[in-house]
């Protein structure tokens, strides 16, 4: 797993500033026989990406870019 980076934050009480994890760039190198870039489109309280049909049974590889 990938650590996320540390920014540090000041408490509302003073004292030590306090440190939450942000987000982490990483580079992926994957092989494959297509690839499609798409916005991933709300469902209900999840999202969706559509995939052309000749796609199913496939084996996918999804990576968030933003």
């Amino acid at each position: 797993m990938i650590t996320p980076k540390q920014q540090p934050r000041p408490k509302k009480n003073g004292g030590e500033p306090e440190t939450t994890p942000t987000p982490a760039k990483t580079e992926f190198r994957i092989f494959g026989a297509e690839m499609i870039e798409k916005r991933v489109k709300t469902s209900g309280k999840t999202g969706r990406v559509y995939l052309p049909g000749d796609w199913v049974g496939k084996q996918v590889k999804i990576v968030r870019i933003d």
